[in-house]
């Protein structure tokens, strides 16, 4: 047991968080590449160990081994290599929960080209700036009409773009597109891992995550072909995953989430993933597979757990599982209390960014705090740090920083965001890694998240950044100026709120509030539209005249 993990951790057993903090330590080898080190060495040690069970709504399933990854994702490598995909180019994934998304990035990694998530709710002004600001050379598609049509009305003002790929069954056509399926599965199972030039190193650069700002466009999230070794932390001692066991993290592989819980930390303990490719989030249908499969370790939103305690668990056996966590967003007490009578789970929070694994969590040796987000990982020297850059007294609310991150990286850490150099100044400022949020320390230790030092959006586990909706609903002729901010929600924990001041010529109404409602869901991702439009006279301003937004969300807590 564990032998995939003594390749990387000199200790993998620890008595308490506190010997946990002080010994826990990552070996990362200099060439590590997580196709061939990982995926391939459990295939040549373990042939037939599960790594991937994957179902979805229409009854399909399918089971596929080690062994079946590493053959099928080096057929992709050589059509890859076929096509002129090498080292550092970018692809662009918009594969939602498509078993093909696990075995293209291990095929990715291997010949290390740079992988680029997406989410499939991005429309065509979305996938233009992301395919612009990182050079997109092609894009693999899943077989949806909204998202291929916004591909092939974005590929005229994307000169970067050279090849469209669309996951069809055999034989299939569509002009323009190539059928990804039959152009990886008449290549050969065997790839040799590259040498020279082409030679994948653990400092290469591996990942990009697309991340929502509060004062400009999305930026560009750089992770490098270690970062797989930083989320042992997230699957073994947050998560708590078994080795043989099933575990299913709900996530769309367009987000962060799906690295944290789908395929890194998990794969190198040796459990196996649960994909369930599901239409859209129905609480009966996710417990139903939950039983059918008998997972043993779950991973979710806290949003969802408040959909399925609402839920008569009495009728689906959920005995399999033996741990519970959720993260991406904050955890009610109250849920947490619902859960754990209902099921006799307590919820294991953890917290963390697009940026990094789990920064902190309720590991396996401490009690959760129904409401705290834990306590530090042992990979970061994490502190709190109120305005004059101090550290906080126990109750004092501070930024939440990473002490001496940027002379001394720790593994699984962005290495800064691409093509910005203002954003990585502030980024590292003073040395550290400075995470934008806000929290406080209690007197056991047990960290308290507040809230964003900006002003991103977290609803239903999706991170919204204003500027974006703001510049949506600026394109609009009756919107003079707006503000976005976060407000309380119970079911939600945030959503969007639209504070506007209209242009002359238009009244306020409930038919303007839905026309702009629907306007931004035409102009941006769907999800980021405001589900509450207030109009006001003006808005709140600081004397250089930046809108306050802070003092409209404290409107809005008083409420």
């Amino acid at each position: 047991m564990d032998d995939m993990l003594k390749k990387y951790l000199p200790r993998i057993k620890f008595n308490s968080y506190e010997d946990f903090k002080t010994n826990y330590k990552v070996v990362v080898p200099d060439d590590f590449n997580f196709g061939f080190d990982i995926v391939d060495g459990w295939a040549e040690e373990e042939p037939e160990k599960k790594a991937l069970v994957w179902c979805n709504d229409s009854g399909e399933e399918h089971i596929f081994t080690f062994s079946d990854i590493k053959k099928i994702s080096n057929r992709m490598c050589n059509y890859f290599r076929s096509i002129g995909i090498h080292k550092g180019d970018r692809v662009l994934l918009i594969m939602k929960r498509r078993y093909e998304y696990w075995i293209t990035v291990t095929a990715l990694h291997k010949i290390g080209a740079v992988v680029i998530p997406a989410t499939f709710q991005l429309t065509e002004k979305d996938l233009i700036y992301r395919i612009n600001a990182a050079s997109v050379k092609m894009i693999i598609c899943a077989q949806d009409e909204t998202i291929i049509s916004h591909v092939e009305n974005s590929e005229q003002q994307c000169p970067t773009l050279q090849y469209k790929a669309l996951i069809q069954e055999s034989g299939a056509e569509r002009a323009g597109w190539i059928n990804y399926t039959d152009a990886y599965s008449k290549q050969s199972d065997t790839f040799l891992r590259p040498t020279g030039e082409e030679a994948v190193t653990a400092n290469d650069l591996m990942l990009i995550y697309f991340t929502s700002g509060t004062t400009g466009m999305p930026k560009m999230v750089q992770h490098i072909q270690s970062y797989p070794l930083g989320h042992i932390i997230t699957a073994k001692y947050w998560q708590q995953v078994e080795e043989n066991g099933l575990h299913l993290t709900v996530a769309d592989s367009g987000w962060a989430k799906f690295s944290w819980g789908k395929i890194y930390g998990q794969w190198i303990a040796g459990t196996a993933v649960l994909g369930y490719d599901m239409d859209k989030f129905i609480p009966q249908n996710l417990l139903s597979v939950m039983e059918k499969y008998k997972i043993t370790t779950f991973c979710a939103p806290a949003t969802m757990y408040r959909f399925m305690i609402k839920e008569d668990l009495t009728k689906y056996d959920l005995s399999s599982i033996h741990h519970c966590c959720m993260a991406g967003e904050p955890l009610n007490p109250v849920v947490f209390e619902q859960w754990e009578r209902l099921t006799g789970h307590k919820l294991y929070e953890g917290f963390g960014q697009t940026e990094g694994p789990v920064l902190l969590a309720n590991f396996e040796w401490i009690t959760p705090k129904p409401g705290s987000t834990g306590k530090p990982s042992p990979l970061f020297d994490i502190h709190l740090v109120n305005e004059e850059g101090k550290d906080c007294e126990i109750g004092e609310e501070g930024e939440i920083v990473i002490r001496g991150a940027k002379e001394n990286k720790p593994v699984g850490l962005t290495i800064g965001y691409f093509n910005d150099d203002a954003a990585n100044t502030k980024l590292f400022a003073g040395g550290d890694f400075h995470m934008g949020d806000n929290a406080w320390y209690d007197e056991d230790g047990y960290v308290w998240f507040i809230g964003r030092v900006d002003d991103v959006i977290k609803c239903s586990g999706y991170r919204i950044g204003p500027f974006e909706v703001e510049s949506a609903l600026m394109t609009h002729p009756s919107v003079l100026e707006c503000a976005i901010t976060a407000a309380p929600d119970p079911i939600r924990g945030q959503v969007v709120k639209a504070t506007i001041v209209l242009t002359r010529g238009y009244e306020p109404s409930d038919e303007l509030k839905k026309e702009l409602q629907n306007h931004v869901k035409k102009t941006t991702a769907p999800y980021k539209y405001p589900r509450i439009i207030e109009f006001v006279k003006e808005l709140p301003k600081t004397t250089s005249g930046k809108i306050r937004r802070a003092a409209l969300r404290e409107q809005d807590h008083k409420k």
